[in-house]
């Protein structure tokens, strides 16, 4: 019950900080001019003439077309949450760690009865929880709004909340290192950019077999793919679930979520034995 207290203290300064920075309501604002912007958008362009079309017809190809249509629709959704989403936020996350460790706050923290592993974890799950209240408002309200004015509900789109909260927990954990090593955000803003752009380039592991001559290339190509969190893989692996396609391998999500592991336990590391 201590335990659960403490982190739930923990939990709702993150949300208090966040609100007081603006950050949540700046997501918060995003998603909803998101909504809206969407909301006029398919009520001009893509479901009246998919609605007409399909009561003017009234035929089953003419509603599998809709459907198709509409887990387009969501494909390109689901598309721009785990890119511009995502790395907005990382964005809107990364001070909130170095923040933490500000002199005369961090002293004030550690001298309350709280572990280190505990205070950083808390953190943590604090922002975790902040983006992905807004990341659940978002695809919830799209996918309402889609499914009332269609009549096609797709819950395959709602794996898009699951697998960008999952890659966003990812990069948090990178975040949270350079936050705890450097105490500085807009390093580890830079750094899951960074990661976010070679993801698509190093999944191309057969062309590169083809492209590098060497065999110890190839192997050093492989190993840091296979070493780094995959983005772009996921990211496959939302739109496959979103257009209700078979996945092929579970494999970027365990090596993103060991990678996670990682660098998260690196992080209490350091964190637990540097002086303040």
């Amino acid at each position: 019950m201590v335990t659960m207290a403490v982190t739930t203290a923990l939990v709702r300064d993150t949300f208090r900080e966040a609100l007081a920075r603006k950050i949540f309501w700046g997501l918060f604002s995003l998603s909803t001019f998101m909504i809206l912007f969407f909301l006029f958008l398919l009520k001009i362009d893509v479901v009246a003439g998919a609605m007409a079309t399909m009561t003017l017809f009234g035929n089953v190809s003419r509603k599998f077309e809709s459907q198709e249509l509409v887990r387009n629709v969501y494909g390109g959704i689901a598309a721009f949450l785990y890119t511009w989403g995502l790395f907005l936020a990382v964005f809107a996350s990364a001070g909130l760690v170095p923040s933490l460790l500000e002199p005369g706050r961090i002293e004030l923290l550690l001298s309350k009865p709280v572990g280190r592993v505990h205070l950083l974890l808390g953190r943590y799950l604090g922002n975790i929880l902040v983006v992905g209240s807004n990341i659940v408002y978002l695809v919830a309200g799209v996918w309402l709004i889609v499914g009332v004015k269609t009549s096609i509900w797709s819950p395959g789109f709602l794996y898009s909340i699951a697998t960008t909260l999952f890659l966003f927990a990812v990069l948090l954990t990178v975040v949270v290192l350079l936050g705890v090593a450097f105490e500085s955000g807009a390093l580890a803003t830079m750094v899951c950019a960074l990661l976010m752009i070679l993801s698509p380039i190093l999944a191309q592991t057969r062309i590169m077999d083809r492209l590098l001559s060497s065999e110890w290339a190839r192997q050093l190509w492989k190993g840091i793919y296979y070493a780094l969190p995959k983005t772009y893989d996921v990211g496959r692996m939302t739109l496959d679930l979103v257009r209700d396609r078979p996945i092929e391998s579970l494999m970027p999500l365990w090596s993103s979520a060991l990678f996670a592991a990682v660098v998260l336990g690196i992080a209490l590391v350091i964190f637990t034995r540097k002086d303040y």
